[in-house]
């Protein structure tokens, strides 16, 4: 019937979304995602419009699940357990997968600036979403943990290390290492005053 999407949705922006995984935003085509996804490229053109618009909405789907998994991490009972565990989290995202699959975000505000401006928005929406997570999240912790920074300014400053732990995590620094990186932090951010 003339219309109807002959395959699922979800099923095809998971893969889509392991395409643009594995490839990144730049390398990915059309050709790919047709293979990727098991769908013909018509369709996929009839159905979302081109590479940009699956990727807009596969990432926002990954941003979505991503976002909610470091909401859990985040929920501890004090700051320092609650920033151990997010990292955790961020290690666990970024080094899953044989190879690795990294970290999806970062990739993209590398290789997005130059070639899609809507992209480049959508990760820097899903960062800024990330820092006002970190920063509710901390908020809502009374452990009587003082951050030597204002609680905004630490949220920023850990969503910043994240996007440097993938970078590590790409040159072959692997999960113990970048939990020392997190540590670290976590160490310097709680520490007494």
């Amino acid at each position: 019937m003339a219309g109807v999407r002959q395959f699922d949705e979800r099923v095809t922006l998971d893969r889509a979304l392991d395409v643009f995984q594995a490839r990144g935003f730049r390398a990915t085509s059309m050709l790919d995602l047709a293979a990727g996804t098991g769908v013909q490229r018509g369709s996929l053109y009839h159905a979302y419009g081109g590479k940009e618009e699956i990727f807009l909405r596969a990432f926002g789907e990954y941003a979505a699940r991503f976002l909610a998994g470091a909401a859990e991490a985040l929920d501890r009972p004090d700051k320092r357990a609650a920033l151990l565990s997010f990292f955790d989290y961020c290690v666990e995202a970024f080094a899953a997968g044989s190879p690795s699959r990294g970290c999806l975000s970062t990739r993209t505000a590398i290789e997005a600036a130059t070639e899609s401006p809507r992209a480049e928005a959508a990760v820097r929406a899903m960062l800024d979403e990330l820092e006002t997570v970190v920063h509710d999240k901390l908020s809502a912790i009374d452990d009587g943990v003082t951050p030597a920074v204002d609680l905004r300014a630490a949220a920023r400053l850990v969503v910043t290390t994240t996007r440097g732990i993938a970078v590590m995590e790409r040159v072959g620094h692997g999960p113990a290492e970048l939990r020392e990186i997190a540590d670290a932090l976590v160490t310097s951010l709680t520490a007494p005053r």
